[in-house]
């Protein structure tokens, strides 16, 4: 996400480091590079042109501190900047009604909606232990009810028939009564989907919305269609009241001109990221966090909260323990570590929440794939018992038999086992009590010797 963004804008301030401070004359060519950079991301031109203006008036004015180089300077005024951008703080589901609050989706089609509705109630139901159901108002897309009726299953949402021959507001009203006598603390309602903006789907949504009267109506858009996204989002803005916005695909999107556009456009927030294809894949939008990511500053608080959410905290403890004792780190810990690290979205996913990943170059992220953590389980899951529990058993002969037993290369087999051990020194970091910056360092020194 962002990565085109980082990479420019990371060298733009690079450029000034060793010069004794801020001038007018390398101001002037830093925020050329920088206008350039974010013209590049696909953002909108009056968003560009106040963006570096308040940023020239910053440099060159009382803001910036003597004690900080010119490059930091500059990060620090440009990272203020992307803040305000993008809303300063997230903002959150206003959910303060009569169960069962009502949440209306709107979008285009194509955008992602049903899969967010389902993404967005599992999110409600774990992280905000809420009973959540969900129902479909789209009766002109054949699999829409169908889709949403599996996501419900798979994510153990409740679900609400309907059927082609309803009509959009009826299929609502009926569900948020049955959700009433069910005691439900949220109902998400899904609508139809256009491929362009209409006035027949408008006139729809519009009923809809005054049928239900939803406390949040949140408007769904892909973050691959750039400053479209913005422009698309006000226009669904003027004709119906929108609370918020849910930018989707943003983990395939490299230029991030939707995130930096969408609030100055609309003037409503972006409240949630898609970012994968899985139910779980969906984090709430905080324009601070955004910002350190874009300057290639990592996002250690997402991390944790990742960490916190998906990681198996039963297995977590165990190992703990276990190295605590002074017991070494074997190939079935390092097995269940790449498991729990795929449970999290895989490598790529967490590249860029890491500090100092920006500096990874972009031939090397493109190299990350997380094939890769599936190729590894492959090589251990062909290891007999004993192999995994002691290592160094591992010679010439059982690499072969091992190799060809997962079809993989002998150097797979032998990149793997150099990975355990890195793993294995670092978890003897930790049972002498070093703290949590130490294993993040461990962690982020372990994803740049990866050879992938």
């Amino acid at each position: 996400m962002f990565d085109n963004l980082t990479d420019r804008l990371g060298s733009t301030l690079k450029n000034l480091k060793g010069q004794g401070k801020l001038s007018e004359s390398n101001v002037k060519d830093a925020l050329r590079e920088v206008r350039m950079a974010l013209l590049e991301a696909d953002v909108a031109l009056p968003v560009v042109t106040d963006f570096i203006e308040k940023v020239k008036l910053g440099a060159l004015g009382q803001q910036v501190q003597s004690s900080l180089n010119p490059g930091q300077a500059l990060i620090k005024l440009v990272q203020a900047e992307l803040v305000k951008v993008m809303g300063e703080a997230n903002e959150e589901l206003n959910l303060k009604a009569n169960p069962p609050a009502i949440v209306l989706m709107a979008g285009l089609q194509g955008a992602g909606k049903t899969t967010t509705v389902a993404k967005l109630g599992r999110w409600l139901k774990q992280t905000k232990k809420k009973k959540v159901g969900v129902v479909s108002a789209d009766v002109y897309r054949p699999a829409a009810i169908k889709q949403l009726q599996t996501l419900a299953e798979e994510t153990e949402l409740v679900f609400f028939d309907s059927d082609l021959s309803q009509k959009p507001v009826d299929i609502a009203v009926n569900a948020i009564d049955a959700a009433k006598k069910q005691f439900l603390d949220v109902v998400i309602v899904d609508t139809a989907g256009r491929l362009h903006i209409d006035d027949v789907l408008m006139d729809e949504i519009k009923e809809l919305h005054a049928a239900i009267n939803p406390v949040e109506t949140l408007f769904v858009v892909d973050s691959m269609t750039g400053q479209d996204a913005a422009n698309t989002a006000k226009a669904f803005n003027d004709a119906l009241p929108l609370t918020g916005v849910i930018l989707t695909k943003a983990d395939g999107d490299a230029r991030g001109g939707a995130a930096l556009s969408i609030r100055q456009i609309t003037g409503k927030p972006i409240k949630f990221i898609g970012v994968g294809e899985k139910t779980d894949a969906l984090e709430p939008f905080h324009p601070d966090r955004i910002a350190s990511r874009i300057l290639g500053m990592g996002d250690m608080l997402s991390l944790i909260e990742d960490i916190e959410q998906k990681a198996d905290k039963k297995k977590a403890d165990k190992l703990a323990k276990k190295i605590s004792k002074g017991k070494s780190f074997d190939l079935a810990d390092f097995k269940d570590q790449l498991l729990q690290m795929q449970n999290m979205g895989g490598v790529g996913a967490m590249m860029d929440k890491l500090p100092g990943m920006g500096n990874v170059s972009q031939e090397v992220k493109n190299k990350v794939n997380d094939k890769e953590l599936a190729r590894q389980i492959a090589v251990i899951n062909s290891m007999t018992l004993q192999e995994r529990r002691y290592p160094d058993l591992i010679k010439g002969n059982r690499k072969k038999r091992i190799a060809a037993g997962c079809g993989q290369q002998l150097q797979d087999v032998n990149r793997m086992l150099k990975q355990h051990k890195m793993m294995q020194k670092m978890m003897k970091k930790f049972s002498k009590g070093k703290n949590m910056a130490n294993m993040m360092r461990g962690m982020k020194s372990n994803m740049q010797g990866m050879r992938m």
